[in-house]
């Protein structure tokens, strides 16, 4: 299709589905769509633009990843590094045999603090335990560091964000830096991405967008209440759509890690299911037993996420929302018109 009918349904779909977010996609060196949709701040009626600042839930576990990768490249940890030996904190009922490797593929076993597939509510989790005392990593661990085992590790694929908190802080114990400074510094920066970071909830900079969530009745009110204050390893990170793009190009240019770290990053390390693979910190799609992208998404209240890479297309995709769906409706449709063979 040509760009101005892509646009066009770009806009159809998005007022379909009252999307509110940015859409950015290139191809190449080549801006496709560069558009924005709904307001950052609704109250003051303030738009989301290019360079409005979004969270992203779980589309920094790929940030999580790369740093583990870099503690590697480094010789100071590897994949088969088990748990016990590298992070000098008690887990009483975890299976000694876990290794960085489970934990960066989901096959860890370990209790999550927020298993998707037996709870409905992110929000439920702060009924007990309010989100504006989660202010580190270690604020998590009461949470599933005296629970029980799920299943042996390696056993299965079984989506875990407790598996990387418990990452975060081996960069934090072998680093010596604050997880959220070591990815600004050793992460963000070499690739350019300076307008992104992990912000409080109640100190929000310039320019960041406010997640919604709608109500039935039509009211909304904001997420502050809803995720912790503050991001850390397993999601909550601030990223713009141009930063996220220059997080891709980064990699691809081996801004941040060797070609060996980069492809055993990107490498199909687990079949989650049909042609659904996990690599680190990245979903992995096979179409025709060939590579059909690297994704990355995330969902909170009041967040939405998707960004892809598409190798053999030499393209790439980031939409972000402050309400909880919409990127992937757009994803789809996106790849429907630009990519299905």
């Amino acid at each position: 299709m040509e760009t101005i009918q892509v646009n066009q349904k770009v806009n159809e779909v998005c007022e379909k589905i009252d999307f509110t977010g940015v859409i950015f996609v290139k191809v190449a060196d080549d801006i496709i769509i560069q558009s924005s949709y709904g307001y950052s701040n609704r109250a003051d009626e303030l738009r989301n633009t290019i360079s409005t600042r979004f969270g992203i839930a779980s589309g920094c576990k790929l940030f999580t990843a790369i740093a583990i990768c870099q503690l590697v490249e480094k010789g100071v940890l590897s994949f088969q590094t088990k748990l016990k030996e590298c992070l000098p904190i008690d887990f009483p009922h975890f299976n000694e045999d876990i290794t960085v490797h489970h934990l960066l593929t989901h096959s860890s076993g370990i209790p999550d603090y927020f298993d998707e597939t037996i709870m409905d509510d992110f929000e439920d989790l702060w009924k007990s335990k309010p989100m504006y005392r989660i202010l580190e990593l270690s604020d998590f661990l009461p949470m599933f560091q005296n629970e029980k085992m799920m299943f042996s590790p390696g056993k299965r694929f079984h989506y875990n964000n407790a598996g990387y908190i418990i990452l975060g802080l081996i960069v934090e114990q072998i680093s010596g830096s604050r997880f959220t400074n070591y990815i600004v510094n050793n992460v963000f920066k070499p690739c350019g991405m300076n307008d992104s970071g992990y912000f409080s909830l109640d100190n929000l900079p310039k320019n960041t967008a406010y997640g919604y969530i709608d109500h039935a009745d039509g009211t909304w009110r904001t997420n502050i209440y809803s995720i912790p204050i503050t991001g850390g390893a397993d999601g909550g990170a601030f990223v713009t759509a141009m930063d996220m793009m220059k997080m891709w190009e980064g990699i691809e240019k081996h801004k941040l890690l060797s070609e060996e770290l980069t492809n055993k990053l990107f490498t199909p390390s687990i079949h989650v299911e049909k042609n659904e693979f996990y690599g680190y910190g990245v979903w992995i799609t096979k179409r025709n037993d060939k590579i059909f992208k690297y994704h990355v998404m995330g969902y909170d209240p009041g967040v939405s996420f998707h960004s892809s890479l598409y190798p053999e297309y030499q393209a790439k995709l980031v939409v972000p929302s402050n309400k909880g769906s919409g990127p992937y409706d757009i994803m789809e449709m996106l790849e429907e018109k630009l990519w299905d063979k």
